[in-house]
């Protein structure tokens, strides 16, 4: 331990950003352990580290007592007042114990503590750095896989797409570069890790604001979002500026920012749907591509009924229920689909009065019309 040493660590903590006075406290620690190890020591001792010069001592301590039980922590008065007549009882006493070839310990030791501690502080800022970016799109190369499970190189991490986030149907090879969304970040004792998504709601989001400048600026607004990917996602937008269409804003001249999206994302349908704060407005905007005769919406239970005509029955519920199940995510309200048919068949047969006594008294009290040819 030397001056150049302690210029090293004063460099470290300029680059790395990583206190000296932590950095040396850590070595101390060490240094305790290794001299421990090294030459089987009780627990009285410590290490200090000039933090001008880098020179290095062992200091041992002892109490000092009235009379002596270990004379390894404790020393006696006599002793002690040799060394200086001010010491008294109850006193404490340190004194070097430095080995002679303790200089090449201390040199390895500290190296080690060193780079374990450079390598947490960049882990950290790793760490740090990714957090900020939870919930945004990265553009990252696949550097591996294993099973179905790919990890994306981003350069200063690697990410884990697992099977279970990644689209239907999409296929990426090794050095394929792609964009992922990150979703969630985690320290572990191996470093931060980075979980990836492809078929997180989020994707199509951030894709959106990263194609559609007037969603950049403020002045369309995202409101819902439902997704199924590598199917169909359904998107509502909204502008409180009567002059900007948000769903021609997102759409594009000939389709062009939509399509960039769903390009990415494989061919991805995409309805792009007009918010309404007027619930009946809205699960008919919900529904689309189907037509809606009438909404029949309950604000408290936030329910709905929706009569649509027999013809557009299948297509208002989708293919397996899709489209009735996304309008639903999208806009928070529970759908209820109905045929015009169906729904005023069961209006009728509500209406129908069941007779169970016989006809004189359950008409009894009740005005009877004869209606003659």
């Amino acid at each position: 331990m030397n001056r150049e040493f302690i210029e090293a660590i004063n460099e470290l903590e300029k680059e790395k950003h990583i206190s000296k006075d932590i950095l040396i406290e850590a070595i101390e620690s060490a240094l305790v352990s290794a001299y421990k190890k090294n030459y089987g020591t009780s627990q009285n001792v410590r290490v200090d580290i000039d933090r001008e010069d880098g020179d290095i001592a062992v200091l041992m301590r002892k109490d000092i007592v009235e009379e002596v039980y270990d004379d390894m922590i404790e020393m006696s008065l006599e002793e002690a007042q040799e060394i200086d007549p001010r010491y008294e009882i109850g006193d404490a006493i340190e004194f070097s114990v430095t080995p002679r070839d303790f200089g090449r310990i201390a040199a390895q030791t500290a190296k080690q503590v060193v780079v374990q501690r450079i390598r947490e502080a960049e882990r950290g800022m790793i760490f740090d750095d990714f957090i900020t970016k939870q919930g945004e799109i990265v553009t990252g190369v696949v550097q591996r896989k294993s099973g179905e499970t790919l990890f994306v190189n981003m350069g200063k991490a690697e990410g884990i797409l697992s099977a279970g986030e990644q689209v239907p149907g999409e296929r990426f090879e090794v050095n394929e570069r792609l964009k992922v969304y990150i979703m969630d970040v985690k320290k572990t004792t191996k470093g931060p890790q980075v979980f990836l998504s492809r078929s997180h709601p989020g994707l199509v989001k951030r894709l959106f604001e990263m194609e559609v400048p007037e969603i950049q600026d403020g002045f369309v607004e995202i409101k819902g979002i439902a997704r199924e990917a590598g199917s169909r996602t359904k998107l509502a937008v909204y502008s409180e500026d009567v002059n900007v269409d948000p769903v021609g804003a997102c759409v594009g001249t000939r389709g062009i920012r939509v399509q960039a999206v769903v390009d990415e994302l494989g061919g991805e349908k995409i309805d792009i749907i007009p918010w309404s704060e007027d619930p009946k407005v809205l699960i008919s905007n919900v529904l689309s591509p189907a037509k809606v005769e009438s909404v029949l919406a309950d604000e408290a239970e936030k329910t709905a009924t929706v009569v649509v005509p027999d013809y557009q029955l299948s297509l208002a519920i989708g293919k397996e229920g899709q489209n009735v199940r996304l309008a639903a995510k999208v806009s928070g309200w529970k759908i209820d689909i109905k045929s015009h048919t169906q729904y005023y068949n069961e209006e009728a047969a509500d209406d129908i009065v069941e007779i169970d006594e016989e006809p004189a008294e359950a008409l009894e009290g009740e005005e009877v019309f004869e209606i003659e040819e």
